[in-house]
């Protein structure tokens, strides 16, 4: 029984070292770039975001791993079993960005209290990660969501992650795209008669109104509140005189 306990003590304290050790890398990381509080500021946001599908997928009974790090990429959960039905798949998709929003929210009212730039800052980062991440395209989580209504949604994403490359391009979006062209051949052959697909998307109407009004409220407000700190920090990009 010791040695039991021992192992599962161990194994505990694994989870909890990989989760800290890969968000002291990417503090690291970022820090090379954005200074050090900034970078801790966006890792602890990132965090929070994170914490919001592990205790929505804990809630739904689902065995999840505690978050992981990627500097640059971001961070994920790892979902030892997947969502029963897309009601759950929503649930979860959804939770992260709520959750990720408030904790954008948090900083942006530290910021009008004391006047601090950086808190503003990040709070314009909180907002608009957890904005870009309600793209309505699998493996984000606004196609998590959207899948409540129709995996065909997805094909709404596509072309936004092709107009957003040409606007910014970056290797990760070039990943991401790749990583989404399963999903999209998935929506194209989508048969919502198929009885594996009656099993996992059949809702109801009442859910998927629900999750339809709740994605875009969410969406509206974090597009608004992008929009309004990036005005509100344009005196930082402005030469002092």
């Amino acid at each position: 029984m010791k040695a039991l306990f021992a192992l599962f003590t161990a194994l505990k304290l694994g989870k909890v070292l990989v989760t800290g050790g890969t968000m002291l890398l990417s503090v690291f990381a970022y820090a090379f770039i954005f200074g050090l509080w900034y970078a801790v500021g966006i890792v602890v946001l990132i965090f929070v975001h994170e914490m919001g599908h592990f205790i929505a997928a804990r809630q739904k009974g689902l065995n999840v791993g505690a978050p992981v790090f990627i500097p640059f990429v971001g961070a994920w959960i790892n979902l030892k079993e997947l969502p029963h039905n897309a009601e759950v798949e929503a649930y979860i998709g959804l939770a992260g960005p709520l959750v990720g929003t408030i904790g954008a929210l948090v900083c942006y009212f530290i910021a009008r209290d004391i006047d601090s730039d950086l808190m503003l800052a990040l709070s314009y980062a909180g907002f608009f990660i957890n904005l870009f991440n309600m793209i309505p395209l699998h493996p984000f989580d606004g196609g998590r969501v959207t899948a409540v209504l129709s995996p065909r949604i997805w094909f709404i994403g596509a072309p936004i992650m092709a107009a957003y490359f040409a606007y910014h391009p970056s290797p990760l979006i070039i990943l991401i795209i790749l990583l989404a062209v399963p999903s999209l051949i998935k929506a194209w052959k989508y048969d919502p008669r198929a009885p594996e697909n009656e099993r996992y998307y059949g809702v109801s109407m009442e859910t998927k109104v629900t999750y339809g009004i709740s994605y875009m409220l969410l969406l509206l407000f974090l597009a608004v509140m992008s929009s309004e700190v990036h005005d509100m920090l344009q005196h930082l990009r402005q030469p002092h005189s």
